[in-house]
């Protein structure tokens, strides 16, 4: 596939029409270094004439103002959103969806994986990542973990943290003739689902498949479980097994080849491995000393100039390479007074 999408600025308030009928609307988020979360709105799906919408944005005032102007642009309202499909339950994605349903009577759709973090966030009534977090303490950063959980996290607000009108699993779903299939791609959350549309070749890929960052693994609301980087692995493989369409993500532009940023990815995640095995050296460390001795983001940053949340996100991945080093073999792993420590396999 060549590359065919002009684009401004990816994150610019507007609407693009990718394809007669698919829409790309960027909803601003607040204070965050990903700027906008990419929703999209779907003609000619529904029975009654309604919007498929992927994604929800984050219910803040702006987010719902800019979808209001984009939809005027279409000739649509709100009222014209029928249909809320999901792709995880982080905050960005999730809660505006919520808030609209109770506007609208919309149906919301979210992946049963991400049942044990909602449930665990509404009986802690708090919106702190407790899974990352109890990672960060295995990890050796019990300090970190601390710093974390006194953070303000936006604010526990029962009104958009509601379960959804349909858990989904590997299905497909029927929207009057046409389908969009709904494929489980668990790594970056338990419950992540990634929407793809075969007879128009699209991929709406949430968060699993970002065209310009790699997304944060096990990034959880409820403990982890398993090993989420070898899931995330097993998820960006999974991709190759259909056939190449463009790239609709959450977080940057469209692109035209899904197939070759899953390929990049799988790369990136192998040079990650190999440096975290080397890291390792001849010692035993704790995930959190890995993490130090790496750089983090295109910008090779090192871990002591990163803020205190991405240095939770780093560890945590840090943390997720060297399980799956123990699982290829190539390292050993102890747990001993609360914390897991990793040797090097000579």
């Amino acid at each position: 596939m060549t590359a065919r999408f002009d684009q401004g600025p990816w994150a610019a308030a507007g609407v693009q029409t990718v394809q007669p009928g698919v829409h790309r609307v960027p909803l601003p988020l607040p204070n965050d270094g990903l700027h906008a979360v990419n929703v999209y709105l779907l003609e000619g799906l529904a029975d009654d004439g309604g919007l498929v919408m992927i994604d929800g944005g984050w219910a803040i005032p702006e987010a719902r103002k800019a979808l209001e102007e984009a939809m005027a642009v279409i000739g649509r309202d709100l009222g014209d959103i029928t249909h809320i499909l999901v792709t995880h339950i982080h905050r960005d994605h999730y809660t505006q969806a919520v808030e609209l349903r109770r506007l609208l009577g919309s149906r919301v759709y979210l992946g049963a994986g991400e049942r044990p973090g909602l449930e665990m966030l509404n009986e802690l009534r708090s919106d702190e990542p407790a899974g990352s977090i109890d990672t960060l303490r295995r990890a050796g950063a019990g300090e970190l973990a601390d710093r974390v959980r006194a953070m303000d996290h936006g604010g526990y607000d029962p009104a958009v943290w509601e379960a959804p009108d349909r858990w989904l699993g590997a299905e497909t779903l029927r929207f009057g003739d046409s389908e969009l299939r709904a494929v489980p791609t668990p790594g970056h959350t338990r419950g992540h689902v990634v929407y793809l549309d075969e007879r128009r070749g699209l991929l709406f890929s949430g968060d699993h498949v970002l065209p310009h960052i790699t997304p944060s693994i096990g990034f959880e609301l409820a403990e982890s479980g398993g090993l989420p980087l070898a899931d995330y692995l097993d998820s960006l493989r999974l991709m190759t097994r259909y056939a190449d369409a463009h790239l609709l993500p959450a977080h940057g532009p469209v692109t035209d080849s899904a197939h070759a940023r899953v390929a990049e990815l799988l790369a990136h995640h192998d040079d990650r491995l190999g440096k975290s095995l080397s890291a390792l050296g001849e010692g035993t460390l704790d995930a959190h000393a890995v993490a130090r001795e790496l750089s983090w983001t295109r910008r090779e940053v090192p871990f002591g100039e990163l803020s205190a949340f991405n240095q939770m996100l780093a560890i945590n991945e840090t943390a997720a390479h060297l399980d799956v080093l123990v699982l290829r073999g190539q390292a050993t792993a102890a747990f001993t007074n609360g914390v897991n420590r990793y040797t090097r396999v000579r």
